[in-house]
């Protein structure tokens, strides 16, 4: 499977759950890795949201608890990334 990247993932977020109030994810590159969630505004039930939609997307299975623990992009893209296959 191909790394998952940052720009994927700020994608997903705005689709699914809405543009940050406090950053242009529009143009997300790496400097927004370290920042919360929470700081960009979105909370946990919107993570989940994504992953979710991720997990189907790629064929992968997230753990939610792992996810309910990623509190910045960088994470939870760890997460992501290692997930096994559904068909695993």
């Amino acid at each position: 499977m191909a790394i998952y990247t940052v720009q994927e993932l700020t994608a997903a977020l705005r689709e699914c759950a809405g543009d940050s109030d406090t950053y242009d994810l529009s143009t997300a590159d790496d400097s927004v890795l370290d920042v919360t969630f929470f700081e960009l505004g979105y909370d946990s039930l919107a993570v989940l949201q994504v992953t979710g939609v991720i997990g189907r997307q790629l064929g992968i299975q997230i753990d939610d608890d792992a996810v309910a623990q990623a509190e910045t992009p960088r994470l939870l893209l760890k997460i992501i990334n290692a997930a096994p296959s559904r068909a695993a």
